[in-house]
């Protein structure tokens, strides 16, 4: 999460630390406290998700296709249900009290049924015949992902600690803590029927905490990066809930919040809603606020003599150049991530303002938006803030420092004329005698060839 910037920030005088630790540290303790209040006890509630189907790890060894039975013609326009793939699969179970034994599944067949071949890895179901319980029957579920995602997973922890080195290390240990945080509070919380809006916030300030310091350090830079980003998050928060509201969003916009009202139906959708707003707001939200910090850090390193609103309107330069590529990625990652839902849309019949305003496609509009909104008031929140506590670092600095060489003595007006009108002397240290003034007063006003001026100028 984040831009790496390893440029050594300023130290803040004390007064602006103490402003900082005053205004963070409150924050920090009541997001502490708030998660302590809503953190889900007792346990995960029982949800009505049917008997646990035994799962078992086999390796498939032979695979017969044969031509499937013909069926009676379906009318016109009836859907497809598979592509008619029939036959058997010999799978050697690999684990549990069945080890090492031989079973024979159909072909997998219908809509996302996996392909087998000789020597793919798979996962088997047991299934109990419900006309004679002593007898099951084996079928094919899905492929064993497991050592592909392990390596992917070593190669890109290995790629993100080789180029960022110890701030890499850092932010995969950031990245740990926002899915332990995600996964032992918010989801739980929510699961739990805690408020999901009131979960995320706060879910999101404390991920917020621990991935920022954690990754750039307890500095001022970090802090004005956090106080940027809890700013927006709360009014990313105010925003999608008065557009769910002035658009009448009810959270069923996906069949996934469909499928989980039935297996959890005390599950508020519309908070749902605006917790995965907040949720996929954040990630971008500190990546953001994490580089407006640094660049007012680094035009104030390489410029000392800026103010604060020279600074200001440098850094939201680059700030609207980020948000302009921002912008697109967001309205991309939401498009990419509702593909299948586009491609449905994009069959329908009915006219173009009708599907816009639909509730699957509102949803995703809004969520894109109000995500933007978030983004665009980062930038001068953040930025403001920078170029108050650089320009008080710097100026505190420039005071405090007794080391720094002595200023340069200005030049004499009236001496430097003179000089500039005397006659210099020659190689041979002979006058130049088209000059009227005598030769000593020209050696003594006019330095030699071999002396520095430096020093006098």
């Amino acid at each position: 999460m984040g831009s790496g910037h390893t440029h050594p920030a300023p130290s803040a005088p004390p007064r602006v630390r103490r402003i900082l630790v005053v205004t963070v540290v409150p924050l920090f303790v009541a997001t502490v406290l708030a998660a302590a209040l809503l953190w889900p006890r007792g346990g995960s509630p029982q949800t009505d998700g049917g008997a646990d189907v035994p799962r078992h790890p086999g390796t498939v060894t032979r695979v017969v296709s044969e031509p499937c039975p013909s069926v009676p013609s379906v009318p016109e326009g009836t859907p497809r249900v598979g592509d008619g793939r029939c036959g058997t699969v010999d799978v050697r179970v690999d684990d549990g009290p069945t080890a090492g034994q031989q079973v024979r599944t159909p072909v997998p067949d219908g809509p996302g049924a996996p392909r087998v071949e000789v020597g793919d890895e798979v996962i088997l179901v047991e299934l109990a015949d419900p006309t004679d319980p002593t007898t099951s029957n084996w079928n094919i579920a899905e492929h064993q992902r497991g050592t592909p995602m392990v390596w992917l997973a070593v190669v890109f922890a290995a790629a993100i600690v080789a180029f960022g080195r110890w701030r890499g290390l850092a932010a995969l240990a950031g990245l740990a803590a926002s899915f332990a945080i995600l996964l032992t509070f918010v989801l739980p919380g929510i699961s739990a029927g805690r408020s999901p809006l009131l979960v995320a916030v706060v879910g999101a300030a404390l991920i917020m905490f621990v991935v920022l310091y954690l990754t750039h350090g307890v500095t001022a830079q970090t802090s004005v990066a956090v106080l940027g980003t809890l700013g927006s998050l709360v009014l990313t928060g105010v925003l999608a809930t008065i557009a769910t509201a002035a658009t009448h969003l009810t959270g069923f916009g996906s069949e996934d919040a469909t499928t989980l009202s039935m297996f959890q139906g005390d599950v508020d959708l519309h908070g749902l809603l605006l917790a995965g707003i907040i949720i996929g707001s954040l990630g971008v939200l500190d990546d953001v606020t994490v580089t407006q910090a640094a660049t007012v850090t680094e035009l104030a390193n390489a410029n000392p003599g800026l103010t604060r609103l020279q600074l200001y309107r440098a850094a939201t330069r680059v700030g609207r150049a980020h948000i302009a590529s921002t912008v697109n990625t967001i309205v991309l990652a939401y498009a990419g991530a509702s593909l299948p839902l586009l491609l449905l849309l994009t069959a329908d019949s009915r006219p173009i303002g009708q599907i816009l305003t639909s509730e699957f496609l509102a949803q995703e509009i809004v969520r894109s938006a109000v995500a933007t909104l978030g983004l665009i008031a980062a930038v001068p929140l953040t930025t403001g803030l920078a170029a108050v506590v650089v320009t008080a670092a710097g100026r505190t600095n420039a005071t405090a420092s007794t080391d720094a060489p002595a200023p340069r003595p200005q030049p004499d007006r009236s001496e430097a004329l003179a000089a500039l009108s005397s006659p210099r002397t020659t190689g041979s240290d002979e006058p130049d005698r088209t000059r009227t003034a005598p030769p000593s007063q020209a050696t003594d006003r006019w330095p030699k060839s071999n002396r520095s001026t430096d020093t006098a100028w």
